[in-house]
């Protein structure tokens, strides 16, 4: 996990190096707060996943970043979103797949399955788990020792309406994962670019049967949460929308409508932070309603 700290275009950012845990390893949070932060009024939280990618293109490993504090700095400015400040969760690296795999869904899967998708690799040199499924103690993580920090040592509404959690491809299904197993917890979610396919293949995949059994099952109630998902066409993103359909189909079935619930298409958009950093004020202004 590489050293430096980023460094905002707007706002202020507070770096906590190896943030410890009971239920995973320790890793750097970044609390970013917007310009005129103060004590003497309180934020909304947004809790988002690949911390290290969210903030300072110039330290991420592939020169992108999601710009989210120029996104939510502008929005804030324009009074389109409510006061909010930004929880950039570092993913583990190596970890990252088996801490961001919806770990009810994997324990659906037969015997066979699951030996098949530990075997499986990201590239000849790399396997895709590192590790057994660590998502449950993930979000454990997140919301009995790094949610009780940030409530304590910084000026928040600590209430589910407050409180959301957004992320993309892996990230896009935790946060899906987070706010079905949390519901108390979190208010919404924004899952961009989800990773339906869990793997990189689409035939004789058993996965995304599995996630849509899940959410059939588990979705929070419409009337107290909103949901956000996008895709876009290409690359990775191009295996996305028949999944994204079938989800779609879901939601309308659990009761979810305008009000709570977004879909959106972007043709010719690839699976990349340059891509999600041009629509993330699209979920933020749907979920951070003022």
């Amino acid at each position: 996990m590489w050293a430096q700290t980023p460094k905002p275009a707007k706002g202020s950012l507070t770096h906590i190096e190896n943030f410890p845990s009971q239920f995973v390893a320790p890793r750097h949070v970044d609390i970013w707060l917007p310009d005129g932060y103060t004590p003497r009024q309180k934020y909304a939280v947004l809790y988002m996943q690949d911390g290290q990618m969210l903030f300072d293109s110039t330290i991420t490993w592939n020169k992108q970043a999601w710009g989210a504090d120029e996104t939510v700095s502008a929005l804030m400015e324009a009074q389109k979103i409510k006061n909010t400040i930004i929880v950039g969760i570092w993913n583990g690296g190596k970890s990252r797949h088996a801490e961001y795999f919806p770990q009810k869904p994997f324990e659906s899967l037969t015997p066979y399955q699951k030996d098949t998708l530990f075997r499986a690799f990201r590239n000849k040199d790399t396997k895709l788990f590192n590790d057994t499924i660590q998502s449950d103690k993930y979000l454990k993580f997140v919301v009995t020792e790094l949610k009780p920090y940030i409530d304590k040592h910084f000026s928040t509404h600590k209430d589910r309406k407050n409180t959301f959690i957004a992320g993309s491809s892996m990230g896009g299904l935790i946060s899906m994962y987070a706010v079905c197993e949390y519901p108390k917890i979190f208010g919404g979610a924004a899952c961009l670019s989800t990773h339906w396919v869990g793997v990189f293949r689409t035939e004789n995949n058993p996965i995304p049967d599995a996630f849509m059994a899940y959410m059939q099952k588990h979705l929070p109630a419409p009337k107290t949460h909103k949901i956000y998902f996008d895709y876009g066409t290409a690359t990775l993103d191009a295996l996305y929308p028949p999944f994204q359909k079938r989800v779609d189909k879901i939601m309308q079935d659990k009761g979810f409508s305008a009000k709570n619930w977004l879909t959106k298409e972007f043709v010719g958009e690839d699976h990349s932070e340059r891509a999600w950093r041009k629509r993330l004020a699209i979920p933020l202004e749907f979920l951070l309603v003022p």
